[in-house]
C-alpha cells in the first residue's frame, strides 16, 4: 500500500508575521486572511493610514495587527523595526515581501532616479527585510520567507525595464535564499503572481479589462496553503495565473 501523504501540521496560531505592503492590494487581503487564522500580523506600509485601515479592519474581526509605518528601503529603519516586533512579540515567524512599485515609461526616458527606486523598493528591500530578519529566525530555529514576486520575472513587455529587472532579480534571489537557509529550517517560497485586481494595475491603467485580473485573495490563499504545510516541504516557486491572464501564454 502506498504511503499517505503526511496530514497539514502547520497551524499559524499565535505565530507573528510581517507583510510588508501590508497597507493596501494583496498585502492588505492576505494580513486579514492570515489573521483569521490566529496570527499577529504586524501591517507594514510606507502609508502610515494604509497600514492603520488595514489594522482597523482586522481588529473589528477580533484579529491581531499592529500598523507599522515603514519604508524598505531605510536599512536603519527596517532593521529597527525588526527588532522592535521580536521584543514586543518573542519573535518573528513569517516575512512576506510584498511590497513593489513601478514606473511605466520607456527606456529611454526613465530617469536614473525612478529606475533607483523602483530597484530600491522591489529588490534591496526584500533583501533589508530578509537581512534583518533571518538571524532571529536562525536563533529560533525556523521561520518562513516569502516574496512575491510576478510573472514580470519570467518575460517582458515594453515600458517596464526598471520592473522587469527588479522581479527577475527579486526571483533570483528568492531561490539563492532558498539554497542558503535550508539548512536552517528556513523556508523561502517565491509567489509568481500574474495581474490581480488592486490598485497596483487598476489606479494606473483605469481602462484595463478586469476580467483579464485575479482576486488577490485568490493569491492570499495559496500563500496560505504554502505557509501551512508541513515542516518537512517547502514550496520554493509557484505561479498562480488568472484564467485570462494577458502576460502568459
Amino acid at each position: 500500500m502506498a504511503q499517505q501523504c503526511s496530514a497539514r501540521s502547520e497551524s499559524l496560531k499565535n505565530w507573528v508575521i510581517l507583510v510588508t505592503g501590508g497597507g493596501s492590494g494583496l498585502g492588505a487581503t492576505l494580513c486579514r486572511r492570515l489573521a483569521s487564522e490566529g496570527a499577529t500580523l504586524v501591517a507594514a506600509d510606507v502609508s502610515r493610514k494604509r497600514a492603520e485601515d488595514t489594522a482597523a479592519s482586522i481588529l473589528l474581526t477580533k484579529g491581531r495587527c499592529r500598523p507599522l509605518e515603514l519604508d524598505v528601503t531605510d536599512a536603519a529603519a527596517t532593521e529597527s523595526a525588526i527588532d522592535d516586533i521580536v521584543r514586543e512579540y518573542g519573535s518573528i515567524d513569517v516575512v512576506v515581501n510584498s511590497a513593489a512599485i513601478d514606473v511605466t515609461e520607456a527606456l529611454d526616458t526613465l530617469s536614473v532616479a525612478n529606475w533607483d527606486r523602483v530597484l530600491s523598493t522591489n529588490l534591496r528591500g526584500p533583501y533589508l527585510v530578509t537581512r534583518y530578519a533571518v538571524p532571529h529566525m536562525k536563533a529560533a530555529g525556523r521561520g518562513h520567507i516569502v516574496n512575491v514576486v510576478s510573472t514580470a520575472s519570467k518575460r517582458a513587455w515594453p515600458n517596464a525595464a526598471a520592473y522587469h529587472a527588479s522581479k527577475w532579480g527579486l526571483l533570483g534571489l528568492s531561490h539563492s535564499m532558498h539554497a542558503e537557509l535550508r539548512p536552517f529550517s528556513i523556508k523561502v517560497s517565491a509567489i509568481v503572481a500574474g495581474g490581480m485586481s488592486t490598485p497596483f494595475l487598476l489606479d494606473r491603467f483605469p481602462d484595463i479589462d478586469r476580467t483579464t485580473l485575479q482576486d488577490p485573495a485568490n493569491v492570499a490563499e495559496v500563500i496560505y496553503f504554502i505557509l501551512t504545510l508541513p515542516g518537512e516541504t517547502v514550496v520554493p516557486e509557484v505561479m498562480v495565473l488568472p484564467m485570462r491572464e494577458t502576460s502568459w501564454p
